[in-house]
């Protein structure tokens, strides 16, 4: 099956290159720098990324150095997020939801999208390094690196790993927002570490259920596309029921209080439960499309109450 899919690919991708070069889709606005950057995405990481930091401040914020560290890991994301849609053009014409992208459609030149992925990744690490710290420039520099090339250059293309691959970059936001604080990898680091990486393989697998066909139509070999619907949802619960104890962890070693334990352990089994309904679904869809919506209604209240609920430093 992955060979077949690596083979569809190969035959289709100069096809694709050559259709976009040919379709006009009127001027480049301003619109199309913002949408390549994937926004939605970027703020869903930006509050992990505001998570990390308070949990680490403790509620004694420095407001400035907050700041810094929010543009800085921003435009790292932007920067990520761009040089996928770069990588990504010749799939991203075979898929509904990404054919009309600017880049896909023809719209925008591959070159002018490579130079501002480039730009934006350039201008974001060295902010971190400048303004923050090295160690969260450094752990930037890991999840931008990860994320292009060995997840969407590399993995996305030839495995059914890649969505665990793709996690590492993935869970860095929350850890450079604790380390511009911090200055040090500790157990919040390594927690808040561990809580996005167990978050994002159930939450992208039941976009892939709802999208399977296409996945399978633009070739990528992603879990449930290779191995069924079946094997997806047993991964998607091994993830939640391991991600429910883990996130109970930051109560364990005192960084919030018990408002946060509550939450976090009838959010995460009710993840798990929606998980299990799915072996009984009816319509597979329907089912991914709720679970995937919750999925991210969680992490975003599960960031929100960890804020509000960080236990103050002396």
């Amino acid at each position: 099956m992955e060979e077949q899919l690596r083979l569809n690919l190969t035959v289709d991708s100069a096809a694709a290159e050559s259709e976009m070069e040919h379709v006009d889709q009127g001027p480049v606005t301003w619109r199309d720098f913002v949408q390549l950057a994937k926004p939605g995405i970027i703020l869903s990481n930006s509050i992990t990324a505001f998570g990390g930091f308070w949990v680490a401040s403790g509620w004694n914020v420095d407001w400035v150095q907050l700041l810094y560290t929010m543009i800085g890991t921003a435009l790292v994301m932007a920067s990520g997020c761009v040089l996928n849609n770069y990588l990504d053009r010749d799939m991203d014409t075979k898929m509904a939801r990404t054919q009309q992208r600017a880049l896909p459609s023809g719209k925008m030149s591959p070159q002018t999208v490579l130079w501002y992925g480039i730009i934006l990744g350039v201008i974001g690490v060295s902010g971190l390094w400048l303004l923050v710290n090295p160690l969260a420039a450094l752990f930037g520099l890991i999840g931008l690196f990860v994320y292009v090339w060995i997840y969407t250059a590399w993995f996305k293309r030839t495995s059914v790993w890649s969505t665990v691959v793709g996690s590492f970059s993935g869970a860095m936001p929350p850890v450079i927002g604790y380390c511009a604080v911090r200055h040090d990898v500790d157990a919040g680091a390594v927690i808040l570490f561990l809580i996005l990486f167990l978050w994002q393989p159930p939450h992208f697998w039941a976009l892939g259920i709802r999208r399977m066909e296409e996945y399978r139509a633009a070739g990528f070999p992603l879990l449930p596309v290779v191995k069924g619907t079946f094997i997806t949802k047993i991964s998607m619960v091994r993830y939640v029921v391991l991600l429910v104890p883990v996130s109970l962890l930051l109560y364990v070693y005192g960084y919030v209080n018990v408002i946060y334990f509550y939450a976090a352990i009838v959010m995460g089994l009710y993840w798990a439960f929606l998980c299990i309904k799915g072996f009984k679904a009816e319509d597979e869809v329907l089912w991914a499309k709720k679970t995937f919506i919750y999925s991210i209604n969680y992490l975003t209240v599960l960031f929100i109450i960890m804020v509000l609920t960080t236990v103050a430093t002396k």
